[in-house]
């Protein structure tokens, strides 16, 4: 049993490795571009809309009100990159019902890749707020002695990101997979849809955990300045 999809190499050439973590990560990232593409491409302001932008539009205040909920103010300037992250593992984990699928956010090295983007988000989006000074000024406080507590705590929060999600993500697939070759048909569908569960949850709380450092890092020097 592959422990993982980066271990089903397709293609080798050199140094490079073509497995089936990148053909999923790629083929999702296509369909769901088309998809996009595909429902936005007749929109309507007034009047009756189709199902597809109803649905959409659900999927997407229902994310503005989330991310709202962990004191980012201004929601559509998030949105972009924190409704990609939720739909994208949301999507990798809808996908496991397709027989022989093996989502890609079971491999450690998309959810580290993962992880690596909220770990430059949050910087990028502290700096847009507060300035590359303002920004760099929240790792040296209360104190200039908390620098390295604080960087440490960066780097400790992005790997915990990262395993947190493969670990669930990788442990539902196999067992899974396990009670398919051991147990009837009745009870592997039942934990397929705890399965299910499962990754709708993950999805949802690596979402909200990236806007909550996000809104960390944006809102330090607000409290800084009512303070003083």
């Amino acid at each position: 049993m592959n422990l993982s999809s980066d271990q089903q190499v397709l293609w080798h050439h050199g140094f490079f490795d073509l497995n089936g973590t990148i053909v999923t990560t790629w083929v999702m990232m296509i369909v769901m571009a088309i998809g996009a593409k595909f429902i936005t491409r007749t929109l309507a302001t007034e009047g009756p809309i189709s199902r597809w932008q109803g649905a959409l539009e659900i999927i997407v205040t229902t994310i503005e009100a989330q991310i709202k909920e962990v004191g980012l103010n201004h929601a559509e300037k998030y949105l972009p990159f924190l409704g990609t992250l939720f739909l994208f593992i949301a999507m990798s984990s809808l996908c496991t019902m397709i027989p022989g699928f093996e989502p890609p956010t079971g491999s450690l090295s998309t959810t580290a890749a993962l992880a690596a983007c909220v770990f430059l988000a949050v910087p990028f989006f502290g700096i847009v707020e507060h300035g590359v000074g303002g920004y760099l000024k929240t790792y040296t406080e209360p104190t200039i002695l908390m620098l390295p507590f604080n960087i440490i705590s960066e780097l400790s929060r992005t790997l915990a990101l990262a395993v947190r999600l493969f670990g669930n993500m990788m442990s539902g697939v196999m067992i899974i997979g396990i009670l398919l070759t051991i147990t009837p048909l009745l009870f592997p569908l039942v934990m397929l849809a705890l399965g299910l569960l499962t990754g709708m949850v993950q999805a949802y709380i690596f979402s909200i955990l990236a806007g909550v450092y996000i809104a960390a890092a944006t809102r330090t020097r607000t409290r800084e300045i009512s303070h003083g």
